[in-house]
Order: C-alpha cells, then structure tokens, then sequence
C-alpha cells in the first residue's frame, strides 16, 4: 500500500530529506574567512598596518593591496570550484518516480521517503535502498558500490525466505536495490527501507568524517621562509634605526630608514607567489578538463610516486565489446574500430542474440549487440525491424537464460531467440553430456580472453497458445558470444607515460581475479601475473602487507575498507599516493590518499567531495597531465624562490650599508616600490608562465619533504645576490669618489639595480640555458615585465616631475654607459656562477 502525500510529508519532516552525508557547504562569507585567516596573509595585513599608522600610507596601501588581490583570487577561485561541484552534484541527484494517493508522480531523489513505493525503469537510478516488490527481467548496474562491471538480476522479495535481512550488495537475486545504482534491464516496483546516510551508499560516505586528509608541505615550508625574513627584516630594521639615530642624531630619519629597509626584506612576495602558482596552476588544468578542489594537491601531485587506480569506469569504459563469435566449431574475432565481413556461419547466431535483446537498449551488453548488428548485418535478411514482440521469458534464478518470443508477418511459427549463461542455454537445448564437455572448453576458451560468454539458442513454435516455461521449447544451440568491458583509449599510454615518469600504477578492484590480470596486461601494467585478493589480504598483518606490496601492482576483490588498508600500507612504506576512482566505494581511499582523483561524469558526489582533483572528462591521460603540471609548478616555484631570496639581498644591501659606513643613503620608500613593482610581477606571473624544463617527465618523483629552499639553493642564491650587491655598491662608490652628487650617484645605483634585476630573471629562469635560450621561450609573461620595467625606468628618468619624485638625476647617453657595463658584469657572473654550480651537480 503506497503513502499519501500527506504521510510522505510528514515523514520528510520528521526524517529528513533523502540526501548523502557531504562537507558542508561554504557561503561566500565563510570562504573569505577561511582565506584570510592564512598567518601569512595576516602577516602581510599587520605590516601594512604597521606602515600605515608609522605614517606611510603610500606603503601601507601597497602592501594592503596585494593583500585584497590575493584575497579576491582566492575567494573567486574557491567561489567558482564550489559552483561547478553543485552542478556535479547534480548529476548524481537522481529524480524518482513514486507512488503516492495511488498515482505516479515525478519528484526529487531528495524528497523520497522511508515506506515510499518506487517505480523502477531502465535507465533509472535508484534514489534509496529499497526491497524490490514485484519485478521483471530487472537488472541494476551496482558497480558503483561493489566495482563489479557485469550487472545484477533481481528478484522479488519474498517475507517467508527474506525477512527483514540487511544484505550487503553484490550477486545475482537478490530482491534489494540500492541508493546510486542504475537500472539497466527490465523494470520493477520496490519500497523504500533506508534513505540518506542510513543507506549503503550513505554508510560509506559516514565512513570519511573519521579519515583526517593529508596536509601539503608547502605552505608549512613558505611559512618557515617567511618567518627566518620576517626576523631578519625586524633585526636589521632595528640595527638600521639604532645605527642612523645615533651616529647622525636624527631618530625620525633612523625610523624612516629602517622601515625601508623592512620594506625590502619583508616577503609579500612569498603569499603572492604560493597562491598565484596553484590557483593559476589549477586554472591551467582545467583547460585538460581536471577540476581543482584543493589547489594546494596540484603541488603534492607532482610528487606522486604511486597512482591506484580502480579499474571498472577508470581504467575501462563500463561498457561492453563483442570481441569474440563461436559456432558451427570456429571461432570468429572481430576486429576492433573495423567494419569487416562476418562469416556466414555467425550470422545465425548473432542474429539470435540481437532477437534476444531490447529494441532500445540501455543494458551495456545489449547494446552492444546491437551495434554489432548494424556493423556486420545490416541491409541483409538477419535484421527483423517488421517483427513484433509477442512475450518474453525473463530471467530466473532457476534458469539464466530470458527467450523472447517474435511474431514474423512471413512465416507461419513463431520464432524464439533465447540467450543467457552457457550453461543455462546447454540446458535449454539438452545437449549430451559429450557435447556439453566439448562446449566447456569453448567457454575456457573465450573466458581465457577475459570475455563474459552467454549462449545463444533459437526455437519455433506453432501459433497457438505459449507454454508458461522455457522448457517446453524444443530449442537449437547456435553458438557463443564473448564480450570485454574495453580499455579507455588513452589509458595504455598514460601507464607508459606514468612509469617514464618513475610512478608506479596499482590496479584496486572489486573485480575478479581473471578479470583484473587481463586488464592489467591490456594496459601495460607491471607483473600482471601478480595479485592479492581480498580474501588473502584478511590473512596478512600490516606488516607482511607492506613487504608484499613492494611488487604487486593488482588488488583484486577489494571491499572499501581494504582499499584504505592498501593505501595506508603504501604511504608506510613512503609512497605518495594518489588515488583515482568514481565510485561511493572509492571515496575512503580517495580521502585517506595524499591525492585523491575522481571521476566527474560518472562518479557520485561522496567520491567527489573526498577528492582533491576531479577528471570532468573521465579522461585517465589527463591525471598524466596534471602530474607533469605539478612537477613544472613546483620547479618553477623553486626558481621563484631563489629568485626573491637572492634579489632581497642587493635591495636590503642598498638600504643597509650606506647607514652602516655614515654615506649617503641611496634607496628611499619610492625605490623599493618601484623595484617590487618588478619583482612581483616576476616572481609571480613570470615564473609560473615558464614553460616546464626538458624531461620533465622523464626523471622520477621528488621526494615529498624535498624543501623549497634546499642548501644548494641557499647558497646559489646568497652568492648571486652578493655579486649583484658588490657590483651595484662599487659603482655607487665609484661614482661618489669620482665627485658626482648624491643624486647622480643614487640615479647610477638606481639604473644599474633595476637592470641586474632583471639580469637575475634571466639567471633563475634558465638554470639550465642561457639569457638566449630564455628569451627564446614562449613566455608572454616575461617580455610584458621587461617592457613595462623598462618603459617605467625611461619615463622616470625623462620626465622631470617623477625624477624630483624619486630624487634622481638627469641621465645623458654618454652617464648610462657605467650602470650598463655594470648590469653587463652582474650577467657575467650569473652565468658563470650557474656554470660553476652545474658542473657541481650530482648526476641524478
């Protein structure tokens, strides 16, 4: 007896809406928070209040600003993530059809309640677990909650054998359905017994509110630079202040001068620079058609040193392909992608077993044979579209085989085409025990292939009243069908890809054995003769696990929680671990991988919201991509890095040792801006527009905790800014000595520190190359900030206003020729510096 509509709504009020257990969702308000909540960030708000109060409002509003840009790019991007996860979401909200006050009505999956009645057709998804009432030749795809490819028949619940047990899904006949699985045969009536996070899909999805998901390094690691130059920049402001007060008796001015100083050592760049990278690095790859949920995991993936990878809907298409015929004693296997001729002795029997499906199919398997119809026979005597469907037999436990029987305006019989199990169909056409054995090494045959075999039979029967069984035919065996759930394309490739990128690739499975270790030799994987099983991995301590996990790439017959216990074994032993999938039974592993990878077209909303990258396209070469992505971002990070730690040491030298040695001070507020209008931009945009270097896929993983700024890097960045420091202070003192005023010799410093600025560009850019090769790159980026620095530094210098501005001095032709030489010996030494530091390099 169906609910009124008046019970539905008050159960929907007093049990809630049928929705699965989710992260709750941020408003706009609760984003911004988040964002500025960063310490660093917040460090960045505190200097520019500091400036601010201090009486430099044109520095405070500097340093603000990058503030609110950072903020308004995070929020945007955080904002924009959050609205394409709602329409993914979507796609897994089914609709439902019920019964309510005796009549069918549509409504939202959300809105289904428990003791509803549920209508159930093909190509439905079924809105909440339910018992199955009445049914025929139902079939459901529970792939998404077992990751078996093949799906399911159902029965009727029966209250004298059933009960009110709580059976877990998988297997044939059994009379439940549940939340997320799609209908794919046959149509039926159930009722609803569990809604929401009380159903089966919603039970897994509980199951991630106890995972803790894995932190990136990266912010850890640009919080502990930021804090060793905040410290620096306080302790020589300090010194700077204490130093001009007394040796030249004017605090204000000491006060000035160490907040410039400050100035040029404080990191507002670092922030910029970390959040710039991944969100434009999460940008980026959403042109390949990957959605970041987590940008901060575009970094961490390029360390990944594991890829698991569930099989059914990832590394296949959860479809099927006819890739096997057998009759009259032969064997037929088409080719794949090719039209070709099929031999007259399987025309019979794939005629049959087109007349043994549905007219519009939605069952993977049916369709395809009806494909494979229009492929081999179309135009010819095989294909019945003038037929009409008299009655069909469906599916039963006791036998696995469905007949339907077909009216032809031709012929005086009807005409009866039967396909199901081998077995079943042998059964049917009561072959002897002789042919039977015969037959089974046919089925080994196509079986050995990795295919799913069903038999096909046909039968005639006179016009008069059908009999009630299958039996009661007196059928003829025509021969097997042997179908593969085909490879995606791209994914043998993207595995060649990922082992010459020094990943290894692990298949994790619901799926059978034979299943799994076909696939894996289809795409490539390593030691495909290997495996463990569930079962087996039940009778292995933690321990062992880890040893044998050191060479076996297939997991075969999974159930979720021993997905996460694989992971966890991998990441003991000091692997990276991403983890694809699409399934409510992936969404544990997905949250306990440092990286968690779903699939957007056909994965749930669980599997996304536990994921911090999500394939749009299902496309696996994409997550290939997006690893190359990684590894570039944090390469050029690294270049950015060294790149403001080493021109910090020039800017904060400028400031520092005229106060040090009682000379005249060079660099005032406007400099330092003038000079962080270029390095931001630099560290930022430019770096991160920098193509990746040569075989950057082709060298393996870093590790995880490899630091941002290593001692190499320290050092190498220590002595570029010490030569770039020596060369600008020596022509500042040269110009002094050679009786120039202080305006003249600031403007020569000024000149010759804008241009090794750029100089050190080139030096961090190529690391590998040379300022040639680097200008040869397509890198947009990098000539905007060498046009704009040096059209600024043009218009300074030329127009007298801007000039009195930043206490420079007019240049003549013949004044430039000593900043320019200058510049010219900062490059020779970069380069060389580089030359020196490369033939020190360790082969990798």
């Amino acid at each position: 007896m169906s609910l009124s509509e008046a019970q539905a709504a008050a159960r929907l009020l007093r049990e809630g809406y049928n929705e699965l257990p989710s992260q709750k969702k941020k408003n706009i308000l609760s984003t911004f928070m988040g964002v500025v909540r960063e310490p660093m960030l917040l460090l960045l708000t505190g200097g520019g209040l500091v400036y601010f109060f201090l009486g430099e409002p044109s520095d405070a509003l500097m340093l603000l600003s990058f503030v609110f840009v950072v903020i308004g790019i995070t929020v945007y991007q955080e904002r924009k993530t959050e609205k394409t996860l709602d329409v993914l979401r979507n796609l897994s909200s089914p609709r439902a059809l019920v019964i309510r006050d005796g009549k069918e009505r549509r409504i939202a999956g959300r809105e289904v309640v428990r003791e509803d009645t549920i209508i159930l057709r093909e190509g439905d998804r079924v809105p909440a677990d339910a018992r199955v009432i009445s049914c025929s030749s139902l079939s459901v795809d529970e792939s998404l909650l077992t990751g078996e490819s093949v799906p399911v028949r159902k029965r009727e619940w029966n209250v004298s054998l059933d009960g009110d047990k709580d059976v877990a899904p998988g297997g044939d006949d059994l009379p439940y359905v549940y939340s997320g699985t799609l209908v794919v045969g046959g149509h039926g009536i159930a009722e609803v017994r569990s809604i929401g996070i009380n159903t089966r899909m919603g039970k897994i999805g509980r199951a991630l509110q106890s995972i803790r998901g894995e932190d990136t390094l990266l912010q850890k690691e640009t919080s502990r630079i930021v804090r060793v130059f905040f410290l620096a920049g306080m302790i020589l402001s300090s010194l700077v202040t204490v130093l001009y007060g007394l040796t030249r008796g004017d605090w204000p001015g000491g006060i000035l001068f160490g907040l410039t100083l400050g100035m040029a050592v404080l990191p507002e760049e670092f922030p910029v620079v970390l959040v710039i990278f991944l969100t434009l690095g999460a940008w980026r790859i959403s042109r390949d058609n990957v959605l970041t949920r987590r940008a901060a995991a575009i970094e961490t993936l390029g360390a990944a040193s594991v890829l698991c990878v569930d099989k059914t809907g990832t590394l296949t298409l959860n479809s099927m392909e006819l890739d096997g015929l057998f009759a009259s004693g032969t064997y037929f296997w088409p080719e794949a992608g090719k039209s070709g001729l099929l031999p007259d002795k399987f025309h019979d029997v794939l005629e049959y077993g087109i007349l043994a499906g549905q007219r519009d199919p939605f069952d993977p398997i049916e369709k395809e044979l009806k494909r494979s119809g229009e492929r081999f026979l179309s135009g010819s005597e095989h294909i019945h579209t003038n037929w009409t469907l008299v009655k069909e037999y469906p599916l039963s436990k006791e036998l696995l085989a469905l007949s339907h029987v077909w009216e032809s305006p031709d012929r005086k019989n009807y005409i009866i085409a039967s396909k199901g199990s081998p077995e079943a169909i042998a059964d049917l056409c009561h072959l002897s025990e002789e042919a039977r054995r015969e037959l089974s090494g046919h089925i080994e045959t196509l079986a050995g292939k990795g295919l799913r075999v069903l038999g096909v039979a046909k039968a005639a029967f006179r016009k008069t009243e059908l009999p009630e069984e299958q039996h009661d035919f007196i059928f003829e065996f025509m021969g097997l069908l042997g179908f593969s759930d085909p490879v995606r394309p791209g994914v043998p490739q993207a595995i060649k890809e990922a082992y010459e990128a020094g990943i290894r690739v692990i298949m994790i499975t619901g799926d059978y054995p034979g299943t799994a270790v076909n696939i894996a030799s289809q795409i490539g994987l390593k030691n495909p003769e290997k495996y463990i099983t569930g079962q087996e991995l039940e009778t292995l301590s933690f321990d062992e696990l880890k040893v044998k996990i050191r060479d076996i790439n297939i997991f075969p017959r999974m159930v979720p929680e021993q997905k996460m216990t694989v992971i966890d074994a991998l990441k003991a032993n000091g692997e990276v671990v991403a983890m694809t999938g699409d399934g409510v039974n992936d969404a544990p592993a997905l949250k306990s991988a440092h990286i968690g990878i779903a699939m957007g077209k056909h994965g749930t909303d669980v599997a996304r919201e536990a994921s911090a990258l999500v394939l749009l396209d299902d496309d696996f070469s994409s997550i290939v991509h997006a690893v190359g992505m990684g590894r570039r971002i944090f390469f050029n990070l690294k270049k950015a890095v060294a790149y403001i730690f080493a021109v910090h040491i020039p800017v904060a030298g400028m400031a520092f040792l005229p106060v040090l040695l009682n000379m005249p001070i060079v660099l005032l507020p406007a400099h330092i801006a003038f000079l962080e209008l270029i390095i931001d931009p630099a560290c930022s945009t430019v770096f991160e527009s920098h193509p990746p270097m040569p075989g950057n896929m082709k060298v393996p993983p870093r590790r995880l905790e490899e630091p941002l700024f290593d001692r190499r890097t320290l050092v190498f960045s220590i002595l570029q800014g010490l030569g770039v420091l020596a060369v600008v202070f020596a022509l500042y003192i040269y110009a002094l000595r050679g009786g120039a005023g202080v305006d003249t010799a600031r403007t020569a410093a000024f000149i010759a520190l804008v241009l090794s600025n750029l100089m050190l560009i080139f030096a961090n850019l190529g690391r590998q190359s040379g300022m040639i090769s680097v200008l040869k790159e397509k890198n947009r980026a990098l000539r905007l900030v060498i046009f704009g620095a040096m059209s600024a530094l043009t218009a300074i210098l030329s127009i007298p206003l801007l000039r009195k501005l930043f206490h420079l001095s007019a240049v003549s032709a013949g004044e430039l020729f000593l900043p320019l030489a200058a510049a010219a010996l900062a490059l020779l030494w970069l380069e060389l510096l580089k030359f020196i530091m490369r033939r020190g390099r360790k082969p990798a």
